[in-house]
């Protein structure tokens, strides 16, 4: 049985885990309707990563005999006005999601919950890897976004993503 705080902050997670696949969502319909489809197909693969953040730390509390508590999300409130909206949105939005699982993390930690630290460790590197992810595609964007022919091929390389299941072994 997990500490009482422990499983509620998983509990919140799942949540914003859900959440963060329905704000991806919202900024590939955006990109969607701006006529870019790799950028779209990039946040809807992203959106189904975030999901399956969801479920795996659903499964974990399963796991761990804990009751699972879904609730409301939230719609989207950034107004994304201009290409470079959702991506700032995403990274601000990646380090929310950073400074939440640390938080789980810490709580973790002072209850020596070691197991659900071990968790954890995956979250952890996959928050680092999302922040480098969405800055790097700010970057890219800040580099070749104005011109139109290059704007073409970064579309097309985003194109190109395709999802990959998380591996991690509960």
């Amino acid at each position: 049985m997990l500490n009482e705080n422990v499983s509620g902050l998983l509990n919140e997670q799942v949540n914003k885990e859900f959440y963060s696949a329905y704000l991806y969502l919202d900024f590939a319909n955006y990109y969607e309707d701006e006529g870019l489809k790799g950028f779209a197909n990039w946040y809807r693969v992203q959106a189904q990563e975030e999901r399956d953040h969801a479920m795996l730390m659903i499964q974990y509390l399963q796991n761990n005999d804990e009751k699972v508590t879904l609730k409301a999300i939230d719609e989207p409130e950034d107004e994304l006005k201009e290409k470079m909206d959702p991506l700032r949105a995403g990274l601000k939005h990646e380090k929310y999601v950073t400074s939440l699982i640390h938080a789980i993390y810490d709580a973790a930690y002072t209850v020596k919950d070691f197991r659900t630290m071990q968790f954890l460790d995956w979250f952890v590197k996959e928050q680092g890897e999302e922040e480098r992810n969405a800055s790097d595609l700010i970057k890219k964007m800040e580099l070749f976004g104005d011109d139109a022919k290059s704007l073409y091929m970064l579309d097309n390389e985003l194109a190109a993503r395709v999802y990959t299941a998380p591996s991690l072994v509960l």
